[in-house]
């Protein structure tokens, strides 16, 4: 599976309806699972982000109808990255080839 990184903004509906919001983590753990994913970790931040969690999903759609879903119920805005685990980063950067850039005339 997949890892995604998802930087949560509640919206005003989401701020004022805080207290619900444990209620409405279980029901997207329970949506996502629905989808085949899983919540790794959840955290409420201070700062930038009120919340931040930490999901695997099989594939990119999962994602993307996930976070779709999420924002259709108005409580939270999210921005989700996709995470490359160690082993694939080691591969991509070892997967590189470094060249001279071209030199300019003038």
């Amino acid at each position: 599976m997949t890892t995604y990184i998802m930087l949560g903004h509640w919206t005003d509906q989401g701020a004022r309806s805080a207290v619900d919001s444990p209620r409405r983590l279980d029901a997207a753990k329970a949506l996502l699972a629905g989808m085949g994913g899983e919540f790794k970790h959840f955290y409420l931040t201070l700062g930038v982000y009120d919340v931040i969690a930490i999901y695997e999903a099989p594939d990119d759609a999962v994602a993307a109808r996930f976070s779709l879903q999420l924002g259709m119920l108005g409580n939270v805005r999210a921005e989700t990255l996709k995470a490359f685990p160690e082993a694939a980063y080691r591969a991509i950067v070892s997967s590189l080839s470094y060249e001279e850039p071209p030199r300019w005339r003038s």
